[in-house]
């Protein structure tokens, strides 16, 4: 049975570790707001720089990008009806930047619990061998709490920075809309 806890522990920690490292590498700031992309938004000053902005978000595949074109896709709508469609758009790239937290959560969530479990299966073996039992509570103790803190972490630093991007990229769309319709006088 130690096997068999042991074995649930350590692979809820590669689950962890999993996530911990994919999202640090998908929520890097060059990749999901990359600064050419926001150079280029703010050098898009008229209707003769889209081109130029369109192209270099195309070949990005970004979150700020893909913004960035969607906000001029729908540049021929009246501003308010562009803002509705890029705040859909916006909701689409959250939940994609928020994907695989929910595991970290979770994690953070079970790990303890385990830890909990194991030392309540150290208990009950305790009065089957003393040293051995209060082995057993202190390894599963501390192994839930070893799992459960770095994905706390992780979980808690990476929903920030998430809302740090999304933000970033509020800023960025916006300013360049009311570029645009400031540009062709637009409403």
């Amino acid at each position: 049975m130690d096997t068999f806890f042991f074995s649930i522990m350590v692979a809820t920690s590669v689950v962890g570790l999993t996530f911990i490292i994919e999202r640090g590498l998908a929520l890097r700031w060059n990749k999901v707001a990359p600064p050419d992309i926001a150079t280029a938004a703010d050098a898009c000053r008229s209707v003769a720089d889209r081109p130029t902005l369109h192209r270099i978000c195309e070949k990005s595949h970004s979150s700020l990008a893909r913004l960035l074109l969607a906000a001029e896709e729908h540049l021929d709508l009246p501003k308010e009806e562009n803002e509705n469609a890029l705040q859909t758009s916006a909701r689409r790239e959250i939940v994609r930047l928020e994907r695989g937290l929910v595991v970290l959560e979770i994690v953070v969530g079970i790990a303890p619990l385990m830890g909990l479990v194991g030392t309540i299966y150290g208990m009950m073996a305790l009065f089957g061998g003393l040293a051995h039992g209060i082995s057993l509570i202190l390894r599963f103790t501390m192994m839930g709490l070893l799992i459960a803190i770095p994905s706390l972490i992780a979980w808690s630093y990476y929903t920030k920075k998430v809302e740090m991007l999304a933000v970033e990229m509020e800023t960025v769309c916006s300013e360049f809309l009311r570029r645009q319709y400031h540009e062709s006088g637009k409403k």
